[in-house]
């Protein structure tokens, strides 16, 4: 089976990790850090906002299961695109809106679905997906990844009662539970 990895920031990456492991064809989902300068950031460095990293997840999927568009899909479906360095209360550029390509075709395709989305928000502001052009960096991963302390990998899993999760991932899940049930396991 040949794999590929996709890297996305669309703010915390609790949330982002929740949404994309239940995707089918994704093999795994990793919290970490990717587009800054500092080698082996801690989470508190990357959380002060200095370090030019965003929060991630890497996934590595199984292309002939889940598609790279599908993967758009729910991504853009998944956080508000339209934010500037921000995902709800969550500020700074550590939660910026990416997409870390490791390929050009996800280049090519990152850039394409985005103006596309915002073509059809132009033309039609019905079907915009937040309040604005979308914002989303594209950006190569080069060797900017490494991956978040270990508390942080299934952190929605692990903590399901705890507040945050309550109100802001279990919201998340659910929504996207709803709008992509055909791309479930």
């Amino acid at each position: 089976m040949q794999t590929e990895t996709i890297v996305f920031g669309g703010g915390c990456f609790w949330c982002t990790e929740a949404v994309f492991t239940m995707l089918k064809g994704v093999l795994s989902v990793e919290p970490g850090y990717a587009g800054g300068t500092v080698k082996n950031p801690t989470y508190e460095q990357v959380s002060a906002g200095n370090t030019g990293h965003a929060e991630v997840i890497k996934i590595v999927y199984d292309p002939d299961q889940i598609s790279f568009p599908e993967l758009l899909q729910v991504f853009f479906g998944s956080h508000d695109a339209t934010m500037l360095n921000r995902q709800g209360n969550d500020v700074g550029p550590q939660y910026r809106s990416a997409v870390f390509y490791t390929t050009t075709r996800q280049k090519e395709q990152s850039q394409h679905y985005i103006k596309n989305l915002d073509l059809a928000a132009e033309l039609h502001p019905a079907l915009a997906i937040g309040a604005g052009k979308i914002v989303t960096t594209i950006e190569p991963l080069g060797d900017t990844y490494y991956p978040a302390e270990d508390y942080h990998k299934n952190y929605f899993e692990h903590h399901k009662d705890a507040p945050y999760c309550q109100l802001i991932i279990a919201p998340k899940v659910e929504k996207v539970e709803k709008k992509f049930k055909m791309l479930l396991k």
